[in-house]
């Protein structure tokens, strides 16, 4: 009975941090109706165990209490959607999982375009700094209005059109910075260089991700970048990995560094071009259900191999570093990885939203469960911030050396 009735807290608790966030006052009875539904849902989905439902008569009567009182004292007139979404997102919140979301449908959208790799945006890479609390860009994409602006890696974006981003992830973010073509989005950045919060004015265009960069090194050595696995990754690095061997390609770096990861069936349509024969990866859910991936061994990688890994590169990245490193086709060189090993999936809601519920952990080919762990490189050197200004990649230089001794 105890577990019930913590159950029931925790989920009023999520609604209650949901409508204080939204900041609204109304909610029409329909509107109630339809929320209690989801609510229903969401709570099926999210927990095996049999639990008195919370949208009971009492709860009922309380939620109308609240519009009643929100209604008559609250100082100002807000939209009854705002209510109704902060509603759905308290839920998302009670999970106490930062990686569990509630999408409106135009989110949703945003989602959907951050997945495919093309949207009509900035052109810029961003990744959540939890100590900070804010999304940092990562990277800005050359040739975009992201670059044009003056938008720099590394800058923290505090605001955007005025609206303050401390504790959004990454996905709200992009989803308020992407907009329509050629309209303007202001962004306000914390600089580290700088004393005030600049105001940059963008304007959005359509970007297709250059998610893949390549390059032919001295000796042979060729280098390919993966900045996120989105779903036009797959056919970036296939161009880029035949291009390399026709150049004669005699060892090859791949790059993940501050890699956020990504779409998992693109990171495993990658892998099999590497990988021998047998899993590349397998999930677990809380059922003890397992899913495996696996290669079939017929494009096993003929050269030696470094992965560049950082303590950015997260989730998808960490399934090929994972993986790689089980193998022993191949040696990591940097730092230890994030530490994301496990799965999320949409699950799409009738009215056009969807939540993004954490659904399994995730496993190396050997079993490693590496979450909140990372997986560790061979070779470890840290980034050497100074050289690197200066020009000088000491981590790309480290990875050079280890696969000049690999090729002999």
């Amino acid at each position: 009975m105890e577990h019930k009735e913590e159950s029931g807290k925790s989920f009023w608790k999520g609604v209650a941090v949901g409508l204080g966030a939204a900041c609204v006052i109304s909610l029409v009875t329909l509107g109630i109706t339809y929320v209690t539904k989801n609510m229903q849902s969401l709570m099926r989905i999210v927990s095996q165990a049999e639990i008195e439902s919370v949208a009971d008569e009492s709860t009922m009567e309380k939620l109308s209490l609240l519009e009643e009182t929100i209604e008559k004292y609250f100082w100002k007139d807000v939209e009854p959607q705002q209510l109704e979404d902060g509603a759905y997102e308290g839920v998302l919140r009670a999970l106490d999982d930062p990686y569990s979301e509630y999408y409106t449908y135009e989110e949703l959208e945003a989602l959907m375009q951050q997945t495919q790799g093309i949207y009509y945006g900035i052109g810029a890479y961003v990744s959540l700094d939890s100590d900070a609390g804010y999304v940092q860009i990562t990277q800005v994409i050359e040739g975009t209005p992201a670059e044009e602006s003056g938008l720099m890696a590394n800058d923290y974006i505090y605001m955007v059109d005025g609206e303050d981003m401390y504790g959004k992830d990454s996905t709200y973010v992009v989803g308020k910075i992407k907009g329509e073509e050629n309209s303007w989005v202001t962004i306000t950045v914390i600089r580290e260089t700088e004393l005030e919060p600049l105001d940059i004015e963008v304007q959005r265009r359509k970007i297709e991700s250059p998610t893949v960069e390549y390059e032919m090194l001295e000796d042979n050595m060729a280098y390919i970048q993966i900045v996120e696995f989105d779903d036009v990754t797959t056919n970036q690095f296939a161009e880029a990995y035949v291009q390399a061997q026709a150049d004669g390609m005699e060892g090859l770096i791949i790059d993940l560094r501050s890699n956020p990861g990504g779409n998992l069936s693109t990171v495993c349509d990658i892998c099999r071009m590497l990988l021998p024969e047998g899993l590349i990866v397998y999930t677990e859910d809380k059922y003890g259900t397992r899913e495996e991936y696996t290669c079939n061994g017929k494009n096993e990688i003929e050269v030696p191999l470094v992965v560049l890994t950082n303590s950015y590169s997260a989730s998808a990245s960490e399934i090929l570093a994972g993986a790689v490193k089980d193998y022993g086709v191949g040696k990591l060189v940097g730092t230890t990885t994030y530490g994301k090993g496990i799965v999320q999936r949409v699950i799409n809601m009738s009215d056009g939203s969807a939540v993004k519920l954490t659904v399994s952990t995730y496993y190396t080919p050997k079993g490693n469960n590496i979450h909140e762990v990372g997986v560790s490189p061979d070779v470890e050197v840290e980034l050497d911030a100074e050289q690197y200004l200066a020009g000088v990649d000491n981590q790309l230089e480290k990875a050079k050396e280890v696969l000049a001794d690999m090729m002999e």
